[in-house]
């Protein structure tokens, strides 16, 4: 039997609750987890009092609303004491490529984390289909969002492409390092790669391959202001990833104007749509050199990328993703929650 209970909330005229975001991620790793946790604390800002942490230990004078926690696997530990501690409060659970595409099928804690949650999020539609109807029924869709910058202007000299993110085995960051020896050489392409290698395997294979091709340059690790300022001077973003929740990293391109090669992966798909013509394999580096070249021959081709990424961009305004955060966790606030009867 399940009871229904009211979510309990301090009614003081001008009391904020309290709202904790779980974010396994830190601003030092500088990673998707952490810009997300980020961002939605500066939205809920405006109505709530809220504190970003890596994890939810129920010590302390801290006597929190409403939990919001990314990642089901990592957060699991705090979900759990969240809801054994404060059972008529709600748990607001963000899903993650990692947890969609991988531990929820395979990973006992993140399952439990789904049935813990009182609200789960996914960050593109495509991701609901790997939900369970049970889950599913307690799901939203939030899009995330990056401020639009103004387009520049590329250089003429050559045609830059960039790839963005720590290098780890599911953002596959040496297909495009393939692809781009695949390329002819007289054609004056460029790869410029940001980001952190998180395994020594990685940073071998750029260290060897800057010193090899002179079009290949690892930047390593940049901070977000100049990684958008990258994005935005490049003809083309790469998105290799065999699987991602939603890389927000895809939306600070179409925002800055800049059009996708993306791995046909679920998560690449729920961003751009179905019909998106820069698709490639994921893997596959023949495939995404002949679309480099099609995109560095082929100025039509390159301009409908352009045109199919602008429709998409009123999907991923700040505005937007603002106000769903805000209802969102509003609306957790106020909804009564199922919980099993006593005894």
């Amino acid at each position: 039997m399940l009871r229904t209970v009211t979510p309990s909330i301090p009614t003081m005229p001008s009391f904020k609750p309290e709202v904790v975001i779980i974010s396994p991620g830190t601003q030092a790793a500088n990673n998707g987890n952490w810009h997300t946790a980020h961002r939605w604390s500066r939205f809920l800002a405006t109505d709530f009092s809220v504190s970003i942490d890596t994890d939810w230990t129920g010590l302390g004078s801290s006597s929190p609303a409403c939990l919001v926690a990314l990642h089901a696997r990592r957060s699991a530990r705090a979900l759990a004491r969240f809801a054994e501690q404060y059972p008529d409060r709600p748990r607001v659970l963000v899903l993650t490529g990692t947890d969609l595409y991988r531990d929820i099928h395979s990973d006992p804690q993140a399952w439990q984390s789904l049935d813990r949650a009182t609200r789960l999020v996914v960050l593109q539609p495509s991701g609901l289909l790997e939900l369970h109807p049970a889950h599913r029924s307690k799901c939203d869709v939030i899009y995330q969002s990056a401020p639009v910058l103004k387009p520049c202007v590329p250089t003429r000299r050559s045609f830059d492409l960039v790839l963005v993110g720590h290098m780890r085995a599911e953002k596959d960051p040496e297909t495009p390092m393939r692809a781009l020896g695949l390329i002819d050489p007289r054609c004056r392409v460029r790869l410029f790669h940001i980001g952190a290698a998180l395994d020594a395997r990685y940073q071998r294979a750029a260290e060897d391959l800057s010193r090899e091709d002179v079009r290949y340059r690892w930047l390593g690790p940049l901070p977000h202001a100049i990684t958008r300022q990258r994005i935005k001077a490049a003809r083309l973003l790469v998105i290799s990833s065999l699987l991602e929740g939603g890389a927000n990293v895809v939306i600070e391109a179409i925002t800055s104007g800049v059009p996708v090669l993306a791995s046909n992966i679920s998560g690449n798909i729920g961003l751009l749509g179905r019909d998106y013509e820069g698709y490639f394999p994921a893997g596959d580096a023949q495939s995404l050199a002949d679309l480099i070249h099609r995109a560095y021959n082929d100025p039509l081709y390159l301009d409908r990328l352009n045109r199919q990424c602008a429709r998409r961009a009123p999907l991923f305004l700040p505005e937007r993703e603002r106000e769903e955060v805000i209802k969102l966790v509003h609306s957790a606030l106020r909804a009564p929650l199922s919980l099993p009867e006593p005894g």
